[in-house]
């Protein structure tokens, strides 16, 4: 199977460069800047569950593609998924697969435009991992999971493939025949604490710890659940008392990495985790998601009107 990863920074680097360790196929399809690093440096991965380093990782530039890849796993930000999206469409045929690793759904709608809802899988990952001052991926904590399934639910023959090809590199990857709930339960959870983290500018510890701080969370928690429920999936009562204990648990250091990227003035996915939740709500009061969007618009308002634009 030939793999292409859209993107080599921290999420795609880091599930393409154990695929690539455990001697699949991979080609990363990246932009200049990232293609000289990586002819530099190599991809190099720092984890508590070991190292590695890709000396020679295969990449390619947008412009150099001109060849269909079996699949595809799309690790873009939500802003740059138009973007990505034109990058990567040359790479698309007539049987490629499309696992997108990004939060929310908003992205399904356009990868469906674009392609095809028949080319276009659920997908969703858990890992806490960054690029570090030498460009290095950093993983974070012990999580690396990827989960991907069919959107019906059903056990396709691709489903398993991709699953045979995945199967002993070092991430836990398994297909799903709940995807679409696993990407909702996910969305849910990840508004909540980006939510609290970044309104509050604390870890969730912090804020229980404040008074009003856990009812809180829990409210907001509720705001983001019926959000779900209204579009049909209803998150599951173990995933809500889970969630409800990591969000309200004695001196948590949990954050989200919208936190991060707010606190080291980087762009953030507002519009795809927060908007997007009260659009699909328009017809529910949710006035904690409301406080929380406001807030991270005019950060974005702020952010445009003194950061100077990035090179490529």
């Amino acid at each position: 199977m030939r793999t292409l990863v859209v993107g080599a920074g921290a999420v795609g680097g880091y599930f393409g460069g154990r695929l690539a360790e455990a001697g699949r196929d991979v080609t990363f399809l990246v932009r200049p800047r990232r293609a000289a690093e990586l002819a530099e440096s190599g991809l190099v991965i720092r984890s508590p569950l070991g190292d590695v380093t890709i000396a020679t990782p295969k990449t390619v530039l947008a412009e150099n593609l001109a060849q269909t890849f079996d699949l595809v796993l799309l690790s873009s930000k939500a802003y740059d998924l138009d973007s990505a999206i034109d990058s990567f469409a040359p790479a698309v045929g007539a049987s490629t697969a499309i696992v997108p690793l990004l939060n929310g759904m908003r992205h399904l709608d356009a990868l469906d435009r674009r392609f095809g809802r028949d080319r276009v899988l659920g997908g969703q990952c858990v890992i806490g991992a960054t690029l570090n001052e030498k460009r290095e991926i950093v993983h974070l904590n012990n999580a690396h999971t990827l989960g991907f399934g069919e959107r019906d639910g059903s056990r396709s023959d691709r489903v398993k493939t991709i699953a045979a090809e995945m199967d002993g590199a070092r991430f836990t990857a398994y297909p799903s025949g709940t995807v679409m709930a696993d990407m909702w339960e996910k969305w849910v959870f990840l508004a909540t604490l980006a939510g609290c983290t970044c309104l509050l500018r604390a870890t969730m510890g912090d804020i229980t710890a404040a008074p009003g701080g856990a009812e809180f969370a829990l409210a907001l928690l509720e705001e983001c659940r019926s959000v779900a429920a209204l579009s049909g999936v209803e998150p599951r009562a173990a995933f809500l008392d889970r969630t409800r204990a990591m969000l309200t648990a004695a001196g948590s250091p949990l954050n989200a990495s919208m936190l991060r990227d707010v606190e080291s003035n980087s762009p953030v996915e507002a519009d795809h985790i927060i908007g997007d939740l009260i659009e699909r709500g328009s017809k529910l009061d949710l006035p904690l998601l409301q406080i929380v969007y406001t807030h991270l618009k005019a950060y974005e308002a702020r952010r445009a009107r003194t950061t100077p634009a990035a090179k490529p």
